[in-house]
């Protein structure tokens, strides 16, 4: 798996405006914002409006969505002018293929009985061909819910994954799953992945964020490149 000089950073489950221009200030490469209806930090179109409008230039915006048709995350995507999408349900390699419009990040979780199969699929579609925008694969925790659960991640497993080769000829890495201040610059230093992903270690309470956490977590991850 390839060393990257930088990890970026994506401060997800992002609800208010003042929220994404704290992420911004502190030095985050991206923010996340949630469009799966069943979530609690799903955003309506006018108040992603707003955040998109707030943020400077060179921060790039990702829209979440979960299982949703595909007409209605294209539909989205435009009507807001997103070029970034996240996806955390079933979604196959034929939707992401329908999506080469757009550049897209696909979760994948992190169950010890499933998951190198689930990577070696994937290898084998890319392998197909069509998949050339599908530009990272997140690790989510194992589970039912989407993400957001603020629930660690079994890094242990990952990192034995890593050392047999399981990335290999895949897609960046984004290690999600609990992440918080305290933990991140560890799993930098360790998975060394293309990005982290955070949403509820930086927050005050569900979908207000800590401009306090958020800041620590761009030092912790920045400090973890020595």
């Amino acid at each position: 798996m390839k060393n990257w000089a930088r990890t970026r950073i994506k401060i997800c489950g992002i609800t208010r405006v003042e929220d994404a221009v704290a992420a911004a200030r502190a030095g985050a490469d991206a923010i996340g914002m949630v469009f799966y209806r069943s979530a609690p930090r799903c955003i309506t179109l006018e108040r992603a409006r707003e955040i998109l409008a707030a943020l400077p230039p060179f921060m790039t915006p990702v829209g979440l969505f979960v299982d949703a048709p595909l007409q209605e995350v294209s539909q989205t995507a435009r009507t807001i002018g997103l070029r970034h999408l996240q996806l955390h349900g079933h979604e196959d390699a034929a939707y992401v293929r329908a999506l080469d419009g757009f550049a897209v990040l696909k979760a994948v979780r992190t169950a010890r009985e499933t998951f190198r199969a689930k990577l070696e699929s994937w290898r084998r579609e890319i392998g197909n061909g069509g998949l050339a925008h599908l530009r990272g694969l997140l690790l989510e925790t194992a589970g039912d819910a989407p993400g957001g659960t603020g629930v660690a991640n079994d890094w242990e497993f990952v990192k034995s994954c890593q050392a047999e080769g399981a990335f290999d000829s895949l897609p960046p890495i984004i290690a999600a799953g609990g992440l918080t201040p305290g933990s991140v610059a560890a799993i930098v230093r360790d998975l060394k992945p293309w990005a982290v992903d955070v949403s509820s270690g930086v927050e005050a309470s569900k979908g207000v964020k800590s401009n306090e956490k958020i800041a620590a977590f761009v030092e912790a991850v920045n400090s973890a490149h020595g």
